[in-house]
């Protein structure tokens, strides 16, 4: 397999592009996980590829029926990932995950930000690296697969005007993951989320990288 073949060719149809995908084995797994996926779930828009991307990602297909999508959030994705707009990831698992090819835009992390401000309020790092971005975030993606808590942060900073271009709100867990994520449904910013308490770093980075891939494809 060429490296023309696994990046040129549209995630749609017969066609398939992995932008991880470096070896002839690699590809392989992924083009038939993706085979299945679609053949499951269905293959009817960029939604569906995002459904089948996090799907594969956690290995159940249950997952598909559990993803939200909130004022054109895959649209404006893509217009930030033009912009060259920052993404900004919760943890560091996150930001590692986050596909660095095919996009020009920086991949920061929460925990390197607002470290004084953990210390004196007594709140997560997360949180209070998203309190510290503050501004900063406007026009951004944010990508949360762990911490509801500055995802709940997010929610309250956005009445004071602070406004991120695309948030993926994925957030795992039993206390206030649920919860946060349906503070992030009421918002009027693009989102993609999960119900419940499911989700993940996996899911989260799958949405989004699904969503480069999709942006790569509409620059070749």
């Amino acid at each position: 397999m060429s490296e023309g073949s696994s990046r040129r060719e549209a995630t749609t149809g017969s066609t398939y592009i992995d932008l991880g995908a470096d070896t002839e084995e690699g590809y392989s797994i992924s083009r038939r996980s993706r085979q299945l996926a679609r053949s499951t779930l269905g293959d009817n828009g960029p939604e569906d590829r995002i459904r089948q991307r996090c799907s594969i990602a956690v290995g159940d297909f249950a997952m598909a029926d559990l993803m939200r999508f909130v004022n054109g959030p895959v649209r404006a994705g893509l217009d930030a990932l033009g912009d060259g707009a920052a993404i900004f990831a919760d943890i560091r698992m996150v930001q590692i995950g986050i596909q660095k090819k095919g996009h020009s835009s920086l991949v920061d992390c929460l925990l390197d930000h607002g470290a004084d401000l953990a210390r004196t309020r007594g709140i997560t790092r997360t949180s209070a690296g998203m309190l510290a971005l503050g501004e900063r975030l406007n026009g951004s993606i944010v990508v949360i697969g762990n911490a509801p808590s500055c995802l709940l942060s997010l929610c309250e900073m956005h009445p004071r005007g602070v406004r991120p271009a695309l948030v993926i709100g994925c957030p795992v867990g039993f206390v206030n993951a649920a919860e946060s994520k349906e503070e992030l449904r009421k918002l009027d910013v693009p989102s993609v989320s999960t119900q419940g308490t499911r989700g993940g770093t996996p899911v989260a980075v799958a949405a989004l990288n699904e969503i480069i891939t999709m942006f790569a494809e509409g620059r070749k």
